[in-house]
């Protein structure tokens, strides 16, 4: 069960183009990066570094002679200058570069000039412009700094409820904005398994129809005929009385797949609408394994298998192979190395995919809950803002870490007055059967913990690759997550432990990147 309160908003779709500038050189890549270079920008400085033992007092004075000589000649450069720059030597860098600095600023085509003339020199190992970095801009998204405490650090300062206007202190954040200034998950795919995805303006869908329908029972999709299909779209999850078992309620369609596919990294991030997703960089692709009622165990693990790469009979190959899979979903069971679904996660972590798995949402030890329980998976116990267990979620030995899940009231207590700021929010759908307008939703549960660190280790992962890095081992993956958990504001009870301590995103991905 998830704990849910829904926000209507309206959308407006906004498209960003972004111009590359290809650079085409004959000197070696390893000698020269011009790959910053922006044709409307302009230049300064030039880091130069030299070769072992090279003399660099010695070096300078040819290097600055030699560029002087070039600048002098404007003709040269193809521009007409009355008082052609200089360059002089600006400072030493401790790790072994020399700035020089020109003495006005040159346009893209001098500067790409310079570092040439630079990196011509035999005694010269590589030369960069020096390049004016900025701060990683903040999410645009309109909703992001009214709802999404989740993705500060916990660092104890308030958050303004949007309900109450009333301060909360967040101590439970998750730090994800700061791992941005690291990774924000390019290059890496992301797989959920869940209920599946529907259209929404704020996510980026363009995998879904790559995703697939693995559930095989009609009762279960609500297809007329038993069989899967292709595509990761949600049609419906809604019950009628009765109709998974005979105790059970009439429930609407939970939209499940598409919260939590938005948390781990669907939602599209700097659009300038609605919300931001962990690993707004990575590719997500959705997998229906849950309908009407739930899903089959024997579904879900071929999902996994299918997801990760595996090959399942009757199925094209998957495309987009995962290296994170996203399980927000369990029931009571154990989980004994020879069963299948224990079977499909050994093999999937052999291909490199790291399995996230929600603890569960009923107070009590995870040992009961499978796939919570399996070995090899990456197992998430919810918190909330105040960074205290969530009252509803599993614990147990069997927990890697702690993740914010949302709370539901006032304080994170069991009881007592809702708030808008205790619970995860992410984009969603108004449709009580089928999927109509999109919206955004809160929802509180290990459902929404699990995502946030399936989101960070595609960070990690696209870390690792960015610096030229073999990509970690799930054991690789969780080992990290546990040592660069947080320590809670508030500790969990000896006999209801949640892991290592809380997701601490940035420390993740940057650990994940130092890691040999």
């Amino acid at each position: 069960m998830n704990y849910r309160t829904r926000l209507g908003l309206s959308a407006i779709a906004v498209s960003l183009a972004m111009a590359a500038y290809a650079n085409d050189n004959a000197l070696p890549q390893t000698r020269l990066d011009l790959t910053g270079l922006d044709d409307a920008g302009t230049y300064r400085g030039f880091i130069v570094t030299y070769r072992d033992g090279t003399d660099n007092a010695v070096q300078r004075q040819a290097s600055l002679e030699r560029s002087n000589a070039a600048l002098a000649r404007t003709s040269a450069l193809g521009v007409a200058s009355k008082t052609p720059a200089r360059l002089h030597h600006a400072r030493h860098v401790a790790s072994n570069g020399e700035v020089f600095v020109a003495s006005q600023p040159l346009d893209a085509a001098r500067a790409r000039r310079v570092a040439e003339i630079l990196a011509s020199d035999a005694a010269v190992a590589f030369v960069q412009p020096d390049y004016l970095l900025q701060p990683a801009a903040l999410p645009d998204d309109q909703y992001y700094s009214h709802y999404q405490w989740d993705y500060l650090p916990a660092d104890g300062l308030g958050f303004i409820d949007p309900k109450t206007w009333m301060p909360v202190s967040n101590d439970g954040g998750a730090n994800i904005q700061k791992a941005w200034d690291l990774s924000r998950g390019e290059g890496i795919v992301i797989a959920s398994l869940d209920t599946g995805v529907t259209q929404h303006p704020d996510l980026d869908v363009s995998l879904a129809d790559d995703g697939y329908d693995f559930i095989t029972d009609s009762t279960f999709s609500g297809r007329t005929q038993d069989g899967r299909v292709a595509g990761g779209w949600d049609t419906g999850d809604w019950t009628a009385p009765g109709q998974c078992g005979p105790l059970t309620r009439a429930n609407a369609s939970s939209w499940h797949g598409t919260h939590v596919f938005g948390t781990a990294g669907g939602q599209t991030t700097g659009n300038g609408i609605g919300m931001a997703g962990t690993a707004h960089g990575a590719q997500v692709l959705p997998i229906r394994v849950l309908g009407h009622c739930g899903g089959l165990m024997s579904d879900i693990a071929d999902a996994i298998t299918w997801a990760s790469g595996g090959h399942v009979e009757g199925i094209p190959d998957n495309a987009h192979p995962a290296q994170a899979i996203s399980l927000s979903l369990g029931g009571p069971g154990q989980c004994p190395a020879q069963s299948v679904m224990a079977r499909a996660i050994a093999e999937a972590n052999e291909r490199g995919a790291t399995v996230v798995v929600a603890a569960g949402n009923s107070n009590t030890d995870v040992s009961r809950f499978t796939p919570a329980n399996c070995p090899g998976v990456v197992t998430v116990a919810a918190t909330g803002i105040t960074s205290r267990r969530a009252w509803y979620s599993n614990y147990g030995e069997g927990i890697t870490l702690a993740a914010p899940g949302g709370g539901v009231y006032d304080d994170d207590a069991s009881t007592g007055a809702t708030t808008d700021t205790g619970f995860i929010w992410s984009a969603s759908n108004s449709g009580a059967t089928t999927p109509t307008h999109s919206s955004y939703a809160g929802v509180a549960g290990t459902s929404q913990a699990a995502p946030h660190v399936t989101g960070t280790v595609a960070m990690m992962q696209s870390y690792r690759h960015s610096l030229g890095k073999a990509l970690l081992t799930p054991a690789q993956v969780s080992e990290l997550l546990r040592a660069s958990a947080a320590t809670p504001a508030i500790a969990p009870s000896a006999a209801k432990p949640i892991g290592a301590g809380l997701l601490d995103a940035y420390e993740a991905v940057r650990v994940a990147g130092e890691a040999p």
